[in-house]
């Protein structure tokens, strides 16, 4: 394996560059390289932690005509084509925090069967979910809400959410401050991605088992 990267303070300053081209040069400059490297590493360890072919999908923002993103990410699915429309696992940047986690996003089309298959078993799952770790109910947002400050029923209201409204979103994983050595550190940085897949591997799992199958 190739040794990575971590991210430095000055990757995380990409996000204040004004202008939609003058911000992607630099995340195509600073940060995707990154991402490749990572990919590459995290998805072969990856691919053996859950059994399926894992591949990752670096973010190209190519929709974007007038507005900066304000994060950039690394999926890793088990397609080549694509990962929104499937249970899947993100490391990405926005300018406060970067981010791990597992994602079921408003494209898949199997989020509604996932929510259902979990909520019979949710404390049985929220009982691995360390206290650091987050939720999200909108991945395109970085706020995000913390284990330790959420009770079971509010988890339990975003699941059923998840089930009853086709924009609804459900993630879960962890935030790291810019600082955290865990962070800039590239060995550290992919033990605690690898570390953090393996935690919330059961909900991938969970979503794998009640995935639509393609037509």
């Amino acid at each position: 394996m190739t040794e990575i990267q971590g991210f430095t303070k000055e990757d995380f300053n990409v996000f204040t560059i004004p202008g939609l081209e003058e911000r992607m040069d630099a995340i195509r400059t600073h940060i995707q390289p990154k991402f490749d490297l990572l990919g590459k590493n995290v998805s072969a360890s990856l691919s053996t932690l859950t059994g399926d072919e894992m591949h990752y999908h670096i973010a190209k923002h190519a929709r974007r005509k007038v507005n900066p993103p304000e994060d950039t990410w690394v999926a890793f699915a088990d397609s080549k084509r694509g990962y929104k429309k499937l249970p899947h696992f993100q490391v990405g940047l926005f300018e406060s925090h970067l981010f791990i986690w597992f994602a079921m996003i408003y494209e898949a089309p199997a989020k509604g069967e996932f929510a259902e298959a979990l909520l019979p078993q949710l404390n049985d799952y929220l009982q691995n979910v360390p206290s650091d770790y987050v939720w999200s109910i909108d991945h395109t947002k970085p706020e995000a809400m913390k284990q330790k400050d959420l009770t079971a029923a509010e988890i339990e209201r975003h699941v059923e959410r998840l089930k009853k409204i086709k924009k609804a979103e459900l993630l879960v994983g962890r935030h790291l401050n810019p600082n955290d050595e865990n962070v800039q550190d590239g060995a550290r940085l992919q033990q605690t991605v690898e570390e953090t897949f393996e935690t919330v591997l059961p909900f991938y799992q969970l979503a794998k088992s009640t995935a639509v199958p393609s037509k």
